[in-house]
């Protein structure tokens, strides 16, 4: 039980940092579209990633480079397919609820699988640092790590996707969206540049 807040901690301290995945999750929230859909998937991403590293998958990801390089040159494609969408939506901005068209299930669940799994950091993240820092907490231990750690990666994707409705007044300006917009955007190529120059 003493493993779960350091595994809680350490995954807190890995996913509050700005990337592609908490924009979307943010954006997510701030339109009110699919939230429970991109939070869930966001946080049992995660679960199964630390899981995967806590069982050691980490060594094949060590073992086979080549996959990590695909999985980077694919994610920083994605990624500056999204900066430059989040522009155009920059160039058109619309105050929060002014459009009625609610993107589709399946297009907001492809786009967080992709923003979540074609990010190479995630591995490294968890797959790799929380699931080896797991390990060293026991063979009972590193299941409360891994626990810990699940708890911090659920509790952020909930107060972001739905804690972002507090901004909703803020964003009810499309000037803010425009804001956001670029922010993104901005976001969106930094990580593909630091993907493609790793």
């Amino acid at each position: 039980m003493t493993s779960f807040v350091p595994g809680f901690l350490t995954m807190a301290s890995l996913i509050v940092a700005i990337g592609a995945q908490n924009a979307y999750v943010l954006r997510t929230g701030l339109a009110r579209h699919h939230v429970a859909l991109v939070v869930t998937v966001c946080a049992l991403s995660d679960a199964v990633l630390v899981l995967a590293g806590v069982l050691g998958v980490g060594g094949l990801v060590t073992a086979h480079p080549g996959l990590l390089t695909v999985v980077r040159w694919v994610g920083a494609a994605y990624l500056i397919g999204f900066g430059v969408l989040s522009l155009r939506n920059a160039r058109h901005p619309k105050a929060l609820g002014a459009s009625d068209a609610v993107p589709s299930r399946n297009g907001v669940l492809a786009t967080v699988l992709a923003l979540t799994w074609l990010n190479p950091h995630v591995y490294l993240d968890t797959v790799l640092l929380v699931g080896s820092l797991a390990n060293q907490h026991g063979r009972e231990g590193r299941w409360w790590f891994a626990g810990g750690a699940a708890a911090a990666s659920l509790a952020w994707f909930t107060a972001l996707g739905y804690g972002a409705r507090l901004l909703a007044p803020l964003f009810a300006r499309p000037a803010t969206w425009r804001v956001l917009d670029v922010a993104i955007a901005l976001v969106m190529f930094t990580i593909a540049a630091t993907l493609l120059l790793s």
